[in-house]
């Protein structure tokens, strides 16, 4: 894929603002409406210091000098390279000053040592489908204040929405964290779902192409720097939209059921969502501009060494079109999944409510796994997404924290980490999808995602050894964000009992 990194034109937003009510896009004049901020992309900025931060961010902070030393750690780069023991990691003024081995890597005076061996050093994950609304079989809520803490917390630096229901307190809260008052990771903002006619009510239902064009248009001058069409667009709308966004200078992403994979590289899109869970396009008898019933069910008896399955691979990789793997959301539907062991600390820091609907909703999937068929498909849409790494395609991931609620944010990316490990990825291969291969799709990956020398300092450290044991993903004590280290426990339990509320 093109790296391309897209600088915003500090546009004054309209007088005649537009919102989203009841999924339809209505243009008013609102002289009461809240401030809103002409976004753009994160793209190369002035690092955010400890002294520029609110002092509700710099209650999070247990490393603030200007100049840090990390030494002793296990490093894993980002490269998909081995890890390499022992090394030491220089951060000044925000950016990676030296990398090498200890002993060998000049330490500055005045800086500020950390050793911490037994710790693996990694780069900030990049969430490539990380919402910052969520849902269980009950709710829907914006968390504007535990998602951005719970990213954070969990060594997730960077995100990119992938598709909103509220755009405009996404751009709100990216330019909070962007200016110190919000701790929490670098946001690139995808603009309002872009659907068809019986799409979801909070979303955007186009009626044609140029419905399409317009929606899209209105939304890049508000600051979104990505769009995402769902389900029931039709091929032409989504042509158009696609259009419209490059002509932009942006890009498209999608959840497809109406339109397949293979068409929708046809007209240009840039990068497509969940994997072999939403391509329709194996499906026999398939019509056109229409989601099929009992695609999924075809998905569990389909062999995903096929040559059509083989073919779609190649369409993908051939044209640069990236995936994105969401497996932590998707096994939310597989009966006893995950196990209760992995997600306890997801369950202790819902709110009391939100782990009851989730809970519920678990027992009536167990209650009926005998006839259940995404045992089948979990299992053939990890097989799938890593025949497309190893074939070169580009993959990367996200948590998606919707369906019934048990993929929090952070969390549910963390986990995706040990479920890309069981599908048969190293470990370290792992990391970089999560990592550099994030970078990548969104056009900034000579900035972050990588530990080398002049990148921005998003940096994670790990107590533990996840090559060795995945699970140990989840054991984070240090996030840097630009050179700025947060305490991961602290953020964790800044949100305990109000997750999925606030």
């Amino acid at each position: 894929m093109t790296e391309r990194e897209v600088a915003g034109d500090g546009r004054s937003l309209r007088s005649a603002a537009a919102f989203l009510v009841g999924g339809a896009l209505l243009a008013a004049t609102m002289p009461w409406a809240p401030p809103v901020h002409a976004a753009v992309q994160d793209g190369p900025r002035p690092p955010v210091r400890a002294d520029d931060l609110s002092e509700d961010a710099r209650q999070f902070v247990s490393v603030d000098a200007p100049v840090v030393a990390i030494t002793g750690v296990r490093l894993v780069d980002g490269t998909g390279a081995p890890a390499a023991e022992d090394r030491t990691v220089v951060l000044r003024d925000g950016r990676i000053a030296a990398v090498g081995p200890d002993g060998e890597v000049e330490i500055p005076d005045g800086a500020e040592v950390l050793d911490r061996s037994g710790h693996t050093l990694m780069p900030g994950l990049v969430g490539l489908h990380n919402h910052t609304f969520y849902t269980t079989s009950s709710r829907q809520t914006q968390l504007t204040f535990s998602a951005p803490r719970l990213y954070l917390a969990s060594g997730v630096t960077t995100i990119r929405t992938t598709g909103s229901y509220s755009p405009y307190s996404e751009i709100n809260l990216m330019e909070s964290v962007r200016s110190g008052d919000v701790p929490g990771p670098s946001t690139h903002i995808t603009g309002p779902y872009i659907t068809g006619e019986g799409g979801g009510s909070s979303m955007y239902q186009v009626e044609g192409p140029d419905d399409a064009r317009r929606v899209v248009d209105y939304w890049a001058g508000e600051g979104a720097t990505w769009f995402k069409a769902y389900t029931r667009i039709s091929r032409a709308a989504l042509g158009a939209a696609i259009e419209e966004a490059h002509a932009h200078g942006l890009e498209f992403t999608a959840h497809l059921c109406s339109v397949t994979f293979t068409e929708a590289v046809e007209l240009g899109i840039d990068n497509l969502e969940h994997g072999y869970f939403t391509n329709t396009g194996w499906f026999p008898g398939k019509e056109p501009d229409r989601c099929p019933d009992g695609f999924r069910e075809h998905l569990a008896t389909l062999d995903v060494e096929s040559e059509q399955v083989r073919e779609t691979i190649r369409t993908m990789v051939e044209n640069d079109v990236a995936l994105t793997s969401t497996l932590a959301v998707y096994e939310l539907s597989v009966p006893n999944r995950p196990p209760l062991s992995k997600i306890e600390r997801a369950l202790n820091v819902m709110a009391p409510e939100v782990r009851e609907e989730y809970l519920s909703t678990r027992r009536s999937i167990a209650e009926r796994a005998d006839e259940s068929h995404m045992p089948a498909v979990f299992r053939k849409a990890q097989q799938f997404e890593l025949a497309f790494h190893e074939a070169g395609g580009l993959l990367a991931a996200g948590v998606d924290p919707t369906g019934i609620g048990g993929a929090l944010p952070g969390f549910g990316d963390q986990r995706n980490f040990e479920l890309l490990v069981e599908a048969g990825f190293p470990p370290v291969e792992a990391i970089q999808v999560m990592t550099y291969n994030g970078a990548r799709v969104l056009g900034i990956g000579d900035e972050l995602g990588t530990v080398e020398e002049g990148k921005r300092a998003d940096l994670v450290l790990i107590d533990g050894n996840p090559l060795e044991e995945p699970g140990e993903i989840r054991n984070v004590t240090t996030v840097f964000k630009d050179g700025v280290g947060y305490d991961s426990r602290e953020l964790i339990d800044a949100v305990r009992g109000v997750a999925g509320v606030r």
